[in-house]
């Protein structure tokens, strides 16, 4: 199966990496357009994967198309491919945010196979965490690629629709919140001495590994917490200060604004 990309930016070129890199995808099989040229022909030199000159070119070649442009294009890059998609059928991957499959079914104005997707920054790293949901009218096959393509650049799971404005909260706003509290971190130990570049790896290195106890079967963010902080020690007196400050609030609080944004779009 050949997969094109229309859009080259941030996310789709970490998608394209990953998927090459993990070698889960020969390079061969991925082809990319954008309307800066300039992105696709980096991606093709550093990676050999395939570039499309024309939108239609980029359909003929594809059995999945990766919508990978901001959510306003839409209204303008639909109407341009969707007599093409109609005569082929490809399967229609989104990974626009606030974007429904009735939305895009909609625009193109026919039933057609959709795959609604939100992947996260963090596929730059190979360890995204991304949420799907296809179509009544998506094949085994299909989802089975989709997986496939998701799952080469981090971990997946099915989720249903009415849910994905919550996870693009948590799976894709979530990162910036992650780097804010480790910048803070990395400020207050820079406060007491400790050299920049330390404090930010000791920061970051912490948090990872903390996330990768709390992946752990059976674990329990409350009973860490209660790990860590001996009685009479360090860690529960900032333990308590955050509470006092009513820290779970404030995350949540952050949470509501970028939920209400989603919704909004």
């Amino acid at each position: 199966m050949k997969i094109g990309f229309i859009g080259c930016g941030n996310m789709a070129s970490a998608i394209i990496r990953g998927a090459v890199e993990s070698k889960s995808f020969s390079a061969t099989d991925i082809v990319a357009f954008d309307i800066d040229s300039s992105k696709s022909d980096l991606l093709k030199n550093s990676l050999g994967i395939c570039k499309a000159d024309t939108l239609s070119v980029l359909i003929d070649e594809c059995d999945m198309a990766v919508l990978a442009v901001k959510p306003n294009i839409f209204p303008v890059l639909i109407p341009e491919i969707r007599e093409q998609v109609k005569e082929k059928m490809p399967l229609i991957v989104s990974i626009a945010a606030g974007k429904t499959i009735e939305f895009i079914t909609d625009l193109f104005g026919f039933s057609l196979p959709v795959v609604r997707v939100m992947p996260n920054l963090n596929a730059e790293v190979f360890e995204a965490i991304s949420a799907y949901c296809p179509s009544e009218n998506v094949t085994r096959a299909q989802i089975e690629t989709v997986e496939k393509l998701l799952n080469s650049f981090g971990k997946c799971i099915r989720l249903k629709e009415e849910y994905f404005s919550i996870f693009s909260v948590v799976g894709g706003c979530a990162p910036a919140y992650s780097f804010l509290f480790i910048h803070a971190l990395a400020e207050g130990a820079k406060k007491y001495g400790l050299p920049e570049e330390l404090a930010l790896k000791v920061a970051s290195q912490t948090v990872l590994g903390s996330a990768k106890m709390l992946q752990r079967d059976g674990a329990d963010a409350e009973d860490l917490i209660r790990r860590v902080c001996s009685p009479g020690g360090t860690t529960i007196e900032g333990i308590n200060s955050l509470r006092e400050d009513d820290f779970t609030s404030v995350v949540e609080k952050a949470m509501k604004a970028s939920y209400d944004k989603d919704k909004r779009m």
